[in-house]
């Protein structure tokens, strides 16, 4: 039962989450792009805060060391990013582009999921490869999570979708721009996405047999979500907006926040 939800929640992560960003790439939502951010800000923040830390804490693990394995976490992303900067570093200064007009194809120097969304066309494969490793990543975190409990690798799975859009949003530009051909793209990134069920299915197995670490599992997973939320989707909304799209962009965020309030609820009447 639990494999098949594993399966279930990493598919809809995996390839809901390119579909939704080939929506908001080509299609009606393209103008939405921004609101996404908000939203998924407010999502992965909400699902560490509120289900995956307290989750792990209410284990027989010692808070010392849980709040440890937070710090080398969030450290352990950085340096991630780090060396994914450095490895793209040269073809994204080389191809920087302005930030367009709706916030996606954005100019900050930092990106666990968007460093080298502005690589040379020819990087595509490095693109695709990258999306693999990271939605295998995805996977083993959100395996994690249903084996904790089933509400929680629900809202894990959530959580996940909302972070990988804006991702797979530069991976289908990147795609692109090598070709005019818009269902080739949606199928090659389609096809790495699908790579969260196999992260999913190794998971389930792995913290099977490693079952007395899951308070530790859920703490890395509730890190990455932290550190994409405030290293990479937080800065993207750090502009100078009057008022009202201010409102509006805090608005988004506590929608986030709420959708995942609203999920755990309706997981809990089950």
């Amino acid at each position: 039962m639990t494999l098949i939800a594993i399966l279930v929640g990493t598919l809809v992560a995996g390839i809901g989450s390119v579909w939704l960003a080939a929506a908001l790439s080509f299609g009606v939502l393209a103008r939405y792009t921004q609101h996404m951010l908000s939203l998924a800000a407010g999502a992965l923040l909400a699902t560490a805060f509120m289900h995956l830390l307290p989750e792990a804490f209410e284990s027989q693990a010692g808070a010392h060391d849980l709040f440890l394995t937070l710090l080398f976490g969030l450290v352990f992303f950085f340096l991630l990013d780090k060396a994914e900067l450095w490895h793209h570093g040269h073809e994204h200064h080389q191809h920087a582009a302005p930030a367009q007009g709706d916030g996606h194809e954005h100019h900050h120097d930092h990106g666990h999921d968007h460093g080298h969304h502005h690589a040379a066309q020819p990087g595509s494969w490095a693109v695709l490869t990258g999306d693999s490793v990271h939605c295998f990543g995805d996977g083993v975190l959100i395996a994690s999570a249903f084996m904790a409990d089933l509400r929680l690798g629900a809202i894990a799975s959530l959580a996940v979708l909302a972070h990988e859009v804006p991702h797979h949003m530069g991976d289908l530009m990147v795609l692109r721009s090598g070709t005019s051909n818009k269902r080739m793209a949606l199928v090659k990134v389609s096809l790495a996405g699908a790579v969260t069920a196999l992260g999913g299915v190794l998971g389930f197995w792995l913290v099977e047999q490693l079952q007395d670490y899951l308070p530790y599992f859920l703490v890395v997973a509730s890190s990455s979500f932290v550190y994409v939320a405030l290293a990479d989707l937080i800065p993207q909304l750090q502009k100078h907006l009057n008022a009202r799209e201010t409102a509006v962009q805090i608005t988004w965020l506590l929608a986030g926040i709420l959708l995942v309030k609203l999920v755990s609820g309706l997981a809990h009447g089950h």
